[in-house]
């Protein structure tokens, strides 16, 4: 009796602190599936209890702030969005009025914080404001005047970023000159004066950062070009960071795969654990290709992105925990077939040129798979949604299940963010869960980006403004989400109708992004 008693004892004692462990609190920077469901699902499969808050407190910062002191003593860890907490989430953080002082109280918040729970592993990740190349009139991303103004703000700036770094032509200069004359004075001062004041913030929590407040900071340059007022802005903050390790914050093109990232490097950190990666690029330019919506070369973003989660790159695929293999295009392009409405549909030629470099890449995979190396594939030859060749040769080689990673979505970054972190928690999952989170993505990367959506996109065509209604989907939503449903269903019967169980909405309004919720 006395025997069974302390080996119950025992049992307790063993399962007590892993049962605490589990516990992470996460606050994103806005509530797309993309930025909180999906990454929390991704952690919540290994069993931690990924809390996060109420969603209508995501743009409410001094209940969030609450909340976060409220909850974070019962914690070890906590993934946590700087633009929720300072300026009610990222798309606000880019037009908000909020005072200096009062975005100076709510970042000395952290520094409270980090008194009251001195051990908790903080997290954190922010964004550099971006720097669209063109202003789309009615985007509610910007303010109301980018619409107009848009696409000289950016020519204005590229040129600044430019003429700090090299020499204008006389061209060059004339069109500065012309480009200043355009702009309101009004626009430019209220434009400017904004990223000074996210700027100054972003300087004190790399302060905190470098004093250990914060465990571990990322700053996203979301939509980002080699010339640009956030190329320049980033310039100023490498500077400003030179003396903190890249081990403790990263300047990174990219934004919307941070909370995938730093949930990962939690979990790694509980279990004092340092995965190796390995990374595998597809035929051509390969590393070197520097995607739309960002400043440099993959290679790099994906190195420092494998640093962000907790690991450390490897040369031989052999050693690796997870091997990342690479979609990009073999003369370093960046395609967006699946993003405009209408649909623009490729030519004979250019289908014969992805067919031949999904050929060449699925064999890649198919040659790592039969050698039993944890394979994930980063897909991010187009900027938004799946290689439709590519999936359709992993799906006749039944390799679609036989990967422990994929991502596809968005720009290159955010994809290869996303499966890197789904890659290395994979080896700690069940072959279900696995299956699940891919399920995930292939409904969400290649049925809905790369092929419902410009279904409905081309459906959409028959209306008057149909891009108004692609951004807006207003009285169309019940249609649309209807016919969507039919449309995603359909194509899961086809591919994988193991996964057949889900319905889709639209949380945003919009056809930019979609949730998928299994029954």
């Amino acid at each position: 009796m006395l025997k069974k008693f302390f080996l119950t004892l025992a049992v307790i004692f063993f399962l007590m602190p892993s049962v605490y462990a589990e516990r992470i609190l996460f606050i994103p920077h806005d509530d797309r599936p993309v930025s909180s469901q999906h990454p929390a699902d991704v952690v919540a499969q290994l069993g931690y209890e990924v809390i996060s808050p109420p969603t209508e407190l995501l743009t409410q910062p001094e209940e969030l702030w609450a909340w976060f002191f409220e909850n974070a003593p019962f914690a070890n860890a906590a993934v946590v969005s700087s633009d929720a907490l300072l300026y009610k989430g990222l798309i606000p953080s880019r037009s908000h009025e909020i005072p200096a002082e009062v975005l100076n109280s709510r970042v000395e918040n952290f520094k409270i914080l980090r008194e009251k729970n001195p051990n908790l592993n903080l997290y954190l990740f922010g964004s550099l404001m971006r720097t669209p190349h063109v202003g789309t009139p009615g985007d509610r991303e910007e303010p109301a005047y980018y619409g107009q103004y848009g696409t000289q703000i950016f020519q204005l700036t590229r040129l600044l970023d430019k003429q700090e770094i090299s020499k204008l032509s006389g061209a060059e200069k004339k069109y500065l000159a012309e480009l200043e004359k355009a702009i309101p004075d009004e626009i430019l001062d209220d434009w400017f004066a904004r990223r000074a004041k996210n700027l100054a913030a972003t300087k004190k929590l790399l302060d905190f950062t470098h004093d250990d407040i914060i465990n571990f900071f990322i700053i996203g340059r979301d939509d980002n070009a080699p010339l640009s007022q956030t190329h320049r802005e980033n310039r100023q903050l490498l500077e400003y960071m030179k003396n903190i390790p890249k081990t403790k914050a990263q300047s990174h093109a990219g934004i919307d795969e941070f909370a995938m990232l730093l949930l990962t490097r939690a979990v790694n950190d509980l279990n004092c654990d340092l995965p190796f990666v390995n990374v595998q690029f597809n035929r051509g330019v390969g590393a070197k290709t520097i995607p739309h919506y960002s400043d440099e070369e993959i290679g790099q973003s994906i190195r420092d992105e494998i640093v962000i989660a907790g690991g450390m790159f490897v040369p031989k695929p052999e050693r690796a925990d997870f091997v990342l293999y690479v979609n990009t295009d073999p003369k370093g392009n960046n395609y967006e077939p699946h993003n405009s409405c209408p649909p623009v549909p490729l030519s004979k030629k250019m289908e014969k040129y992805f067919a031949r470099n999904a050929e060449y890449f699925s064999a890649m995979v198919e040659d790592a798979v039969n050698k039993n190396l944890p394979v994930g594939i980063a897909d991010i030859i187009d900027a938004n949604g799946a290689d439709n060749f590519l999936m359709e040769q992993l799906y006749e080689k039944n390799l679609l299940f036989k990967l422990q990673a994929y991502g596809g979505w968005n720009t290159a970054t955010n994809t290869s963010g996303f499966a890197i972190g789904t890659g290395i928690l994979a080896k700690k999952m069940s072959r279900h869960s696995i299956d699940r989170l891919l399920a995930t993505r292939y409904l969400d990367d290649w049925a809905y980006q790369a092929n419902v959506r410009t279904q409905i996109a081309d459906y959409l065509t028959k209306y008057p403004n149909p891009y108004s209604i692609f951004l807006n989907l207003r009285e169309y939503e019940p249609e649309v989400v209807k016919r969507k449903n039919v449309l995603m269903h359909e194509f899961a019967v086809k591919y994988f109708p193991q996964w057949n169980n889900f319905v889709v909405s639209n949380p945003w309004h919009r056809m930019f992004e979609c949730r998928i919720d299994f029954d």
